[in-house]
């Protein structure tokens, strides 16, 4: 039976939890980076209690002793699982994945494996920041396939940004980030079909970040790339980092669809060393027993989303944006405020609110900025106040 994206859960709404004085008491990037009189709406951690399964397999661990090197595959069976109950997605096979430190150094594994040094990996600016220095790093270089006016996947665009990757007869691949960060778009079934027979076309391997995948918006549909047609040669990158709030309890998966399987099989074992024991067994208890926490954020998720939208029509409303279809990030578009390329400045400096610039997401990002609406709407109406309060 195909399960609705989301359904009343009965649990509390997590983004209400937590007062802004709790929240000050953490100690991670959010919390620490600024001072105590600039509010955070930056970076992707969520304000948000952990989910209890997650919190008793932690605490379970600690209390035996059980923080050694990982092993099993239990992680990718909750993940097999959880795509075949909420995507409607029973081709994620346990056989075809390894366990990886995270999403982006999953990445830049799934990179090394298809291409090689000076080889061009594609994106679609603006993206989220840190595949322009994961990919320059590893001694591969960037090629872009912007985005369209509409915050979709311009087809044409990247299927002239293939021709021109492969023209020297290099390898190539494409970084396709699924949802996406920053605009929050769901690519559809027929998009991402499109996607893999230009890659297919031209010889260019899919590597997917699906990081978001879990945090759709009602009526939404997540789609994964391994499961159109003629994606068996992509390899995905999955965790339950973003749904359930777990960046510090580092593990992610490493995906293969069928044509792809040889590949993965070529990841150096050492690889498998460096995720965390605790961490796997934390994303496994999400994936397996946090169905219901997560239902009851994906609500509260909407009513931010909605809430949002109300509060920048009243203060803001020269700033524009579409509501995002996924992820709890929303991308705003500053252009009409007049304050240059990087409005986050301006936001931070007069109105002590930290968001995300935009210029750090490369082409057309300029004039925007990245907000993190996963607080409570107490915070966000705050946070907007102070947007608002900056331009004075």
């Amino acid at each position: 039976m195909t399960r609705i994206p989301y359904e009343p859960s009965g649990e509390p709404n997590p983004l209400r939890a937590l007062t802004l004085d709790r929240l000050r008491r953490r100690t991670s990037m959010k919390w620490r980076t600024y001072p105590e009189d600039v509010l955070p709406l930056w970076v992707a951690e969520m304000d948000v209690p952990l989910a209890e399964p997650v919190v008793r397999a932690v605490t379970d661990a600690l209390a035996l002793g059980d923080t050694g090197y990982p092993a099993g595959t239990a992680y990718a069976e909750a993940l097999a699982a959880f795509a075949d109950e909420r995507w409607d997605w029973d081709g994620l096979a346990v056989d075809r994945t390894a366990i990886v430190p995270d999403v982006m150094l999953g990445v830049v594994e799934m990179l090394r494996l298809v291409t090689g040094p000076g080889d061009p990996v594609v994106v679609n600016p603006p993206v989220y920041p840190p595949f322009f220095p994961f990919v320059e790093h590893m001694d591969r270089r960037v090629a872009e396939a912007p985005l369209g006016a509409d915050g979709r996947i311009d087809l044409d665009a990247l299927e002239e940004t293939f021709r021109q990757a492969v023209a020297d007869r290099r390898r190539a691949a494409y970084l396709l980030c699924s949802p996406h960060n920053p605009t929050g778009t769901v690519h559809t079934a027929g998009e991402l079909t499109a996607v893999a027979a230009l890659a297919d076309r031209y010889g260019v391997r899919v590597v997917a970040d699906e990081i978001h995948a879990p945090v759709v918006a009602s009526g939404g549909r997540f789609v994964p790339y391994l499961s159109v047609p003629g994606g068996e040669h992509g390899l995905s990158l999955m965790s339950a980092t973003k749904a359930w709030n777990l960046p510090g309890l580092k593990a992610a998966l490493a995906v293969a669809g069928p044509g792809a399987a040889a590949d993965l099989a070529r990841l150096p074992e050492e690889v498998g060393h460096g995720p965390s024991h605790v961490g796997v067994l934390a994303h496994t208890a999400a994936l397996r027993e946090g169905g219901p926490w997560l239902d009851a954020l994906l609500a509260g998720l909407d009513d931010n989303r909605r809430l949002l939208a109300d509060l920048l029509a009243d203060h803001l409303p020269t700033v524009t944006h579409r509501p995002a279809e996924a992820t709890y990030l929303a991308w705003l578009d500053c252009r009409a405020l007049g304050l240059g390329d990087d409005p986050a400045d301006t936001f931070l400096r007069r109105g002590r609110v930290a968001l995300s610039p935009g210029t750090d997401f490369g082409t057309g990002g300029a004039g925007h900025v990245r907000l993190n609406l996963a607080t409570s709407p107490e915070i966000l109406q705050e946070g907007v106040r102070r947007m608002a309060a900056a331009l004075a």
